[in-house]
């Protein structure tokens, strides 16, 4: 076994390897970027090297910055973790050329696998089903639109060198194919470094199961059993678990038996993942992941492997220590991904400070990378925390993973809580009747708000701001002109004629009015034309016992500037608080004022000063979060300014273009 090894990643996965080294008596060092000098695994691995600037091109993805940090410190190999390096040949390469371990597959089985396209003639050499499509990638925008047109509709265009959903677009239609093929091909780019794609025929009902495999290096290879990855949102996992429910053994049987004849015709060596996409009682190859998988605790769940172990003892040599007929699969294991998005902003992701986190303890696993005061910047990828609940059957698996949803809290960034919860207790989650299609065809259900709760929320969130006004009020009375009922009272409870603060949530606007506080504490407040009875009791640091109508429940409540954060039993609500005559004077926003929903990099600038567009038209290209945003227009206008260039930097919210409605 080695004495010391370097982690070339940074996150809830550096953190999970260095567990996994410290309980084998391994010691560790990390690697980080200027922007990640006070992250958590910094600190949890105690002894890191500082490798370049915020942008992982400047330093994660730095290979000569990353072998000199672990020859700095002693280490004898390097585990890449997944992304950034994980599936770069020319990395494994240059490690090795430094007289150090690469702890994964070889140089060659990495191109040979990383690529999709050779994966995809690797797959048909060893007897394993193919989707119809290409098998060359292209950087030929004419030659690919030729192939989608040969294949037929749907198809997809998918990125050979990478995976994660990356430069991935489905074409449904024939019109604007190209600009399809462009994004794609940029964002491939971008994410992986490299713009060619392949073409595939699409399969938009099938299952995304995956078969996870270990070899030796030397031709002995065995599988750790399955993993039902189809709950997907844009080609986005969201919630994996093991096994996969209602798939029939003999499927199972043959999809393993073909992952194994794969690895073993390559030699294979650590850890991998094949990947087949499911139709009826027919599946077909996808690809292979060189690396350690993010759904890979499920596995080590259901079999009482670790595989970040065994990964290791494989690359110090030690060889495959156990056979197919030594690793047994028992119980469920289910796995749901938060990240820092909004739902109900057609899923962005988002950015900020992290004012609290808060994860449940107990028979919860749970992976992160983040704490209270943590930064989530544009820089990396959004998920902030994995849950991973075991049982003996996978319905007491889901029913605690939604417990564990609850117990979460992560205030200061909105994140996908309530839309995992709402996915749990979705009756095609519970059935196990779901595709790779299902959650994007019925999204607006799974991320329609709640009327009732929101308004409960809204009411505990307005009587915490009141709470805190009266602190403020004590110290400082001229505050009070803010406030516009303050000594008004009207009706039988006491509302004040006249709203005294203005709160926005998700789906919801509301004007909020307060009645003097009762002798019991209560107070009656004013959710728009609904009238709620609430009492908050401290129970210490940010929790309370909340009284709401008859409902009484344990809830959290923060508040940062002006962004209120009551985390109930239905989740985490976010909502901003304006004094209401300050919200009455202000400004409304142009419609034509087009801005940048988040912190990233321009890419594209389509349109000048003069140009006359439409509503929905493409002005600018962002990039963030290795995600490309489209900047459309609101209105028919002519643009009145363009205050961005290809290449530049902007802040969330950022004016980028200025489109003025045209004269009638």
């Amino acid at each position: 076994m080695f004495d010391k090894i370097l982690i070339a990643n940074r996150g809830e996965i550096a953190c999970r390897i260095a567990r996994t080294c410290r309980r084998l008596g391994v010691a560790v060092a990390g690697v980080h970027s200027a922007a990640d000098a006070g992250a958590l695994h910094v600190r949890e691995i105690g002894e890191s090297v500082l490798i370049g600037g915020a942008a992982a091109a400047d330093s994660y993805l730095r290979i000569d910055a990353v072998i000199a940090g672990a020859k700095a410190t002693g280490a004898q190999a390097i585990h890449p973790g997944f992304g950034f390096l994980a599936e770069n040949a020319a990395f494994a390469r240059a490690v090795e050329a430094a007289g150090l371990v690469f702890i994964g597959p070889t140089p060659d089985v990495i191109e040979r696998l990383g690529d999709k396209a050779l994966a995809k003639r690797e797959a048909d050499a060893a007897s394993v089903p193919i989707i119809p499509g290409s098998t060359t990638p292209s950087e030929n925008q004419a030659e690919i639109a030729r192939i989608v047109r040969e294949i037929g509709l749907p198809a997809m265009l998918k990125a050979a060198a990478g995976g994660g959903g990356k430069g991935m677009r489905v074409v449904s239609t024939l019109d604007g194919v190209g600009d399809d093929i462009e994004s794609a091909m940029r964002e491939a780019k971008n994410a992986f470094g490299s713009a060619g794609l392949i073409v595939e025929k699409f399969i938009p009902r099938g299952r995304h199961i995956e078969i996870q495999i270990l070899g030796d290096g030397k031709g002995n290879v065995v599988h750790l059993f399955e993993r039902e990855c189809t709950l997907q949102r844009r080609h986005q996992k969201v919630i994996e678990e093991a096994p996969a429910a209602n798939l029939p053994a003999s499927l199972r049987d043959r999809m393993a038996a073909d992952a194994v004849r794969l690895g073993q015709r390559l030699n294979y060596r650590g850890a991998g993942t094949v990947e087949f996409i499911v139709q009826d009682d027919a599946y077909y190859f996808l690809e292979v992941n060189p690396r350690l998988q993010v759904e890979h605790p499920v596995t080590e769940m259901i079999t009482g492997l670790d595989i970040v172990e065994l990964m290791l003892r494989i690359a110090a040599g030690e060889g495959l220590p156990l056979t197919q007929e030594r690793i047994a699969c028992a119980g469920h294991a289910v796995e749901a991904r938060i990240c820092a998005e909004d739902p109900a902003n057609n899923f962005l992701p988002v950015t900020g400070d992290i004012a609290h986190v808060s994860f449940p303890s107990g028979d919860i696993r749970v992976e992160t990378g983040v704490e209270s005061g943590s930064v989530v910047t544009s820089y990396y990828d959004s998920m902030l925390a994995k849950l991973i609940a075991f049982a003996p059957t996978r319905d007491e698996a889901l029913t605690r993973l939604r417990a564990a949803l609850e117990a979460t809290a992560i205030f200061g960034v909105t994140t996908n809580q309530a839309f995992l919860a709402r996915l749990i207790d979705w009756p095609a989650t519970r059935a196990a009747t779901f595709h790779t299609r299902s959650i994007d065809e019925s999204i607006a259900q799974l991320t329609a708000p709640a009327s009732d709760s929101d308004r409960a929320a809204l009411a505990l969130g307005g009587c915490f701001w009141m709470l805190r006004q009266r602190e403020a009020l004590a110290r400082d009375p001229w505050r009070a002109r803010e406030l516009t009922g303050w000594h008004m009272a009207a009706g039988d409870v006491g509302l004040s004629p006249i709203p005294e603060l203005h709160l926005t949530t998700v789906g919801h606007s509301a004007e909020i009015r307060f009645a003097p506080v009762a002798v019991d504490g209560a107070m009656t407040i004013g959710v728009n034309d609904d009238q709620l009875t609430v009492r908050l009791d401290p129970l210490g640091d940010d929790r309370f016992t909340a009284v709401v109508g008859a409902r009484v429940e344990v809830v959290r409540i923060r508040q940062e500037q002006d962004a209120i954060f009551v985390h109930d039993g239905r989740g985490v609500h976010a909502m901003r608080a304006v004094p209401y005559l300050s919200y009455i004077s202000a400004t409304a926003e142009t419609s034509g004022d087009l801005r940048a929903p988040m912190t990233g990099m321009i890419l594209k600038v389509n349109v000048a000063v003069g140009d006359k567009v439409k509503v929905g038209c493409v002005a600018a290209v962002l990039e963030s979060m290795k995600m490309e945003l489209r900047i459309t227009s609101e209105i028919d206008g002519v643009v009145a300014a363009v205050n961005c260039r290809a290449g530049e930097t902007v802040e969330r919210n950022a004016i980028v273009v200025v489109v003025e409605p045209e004269p009638s």
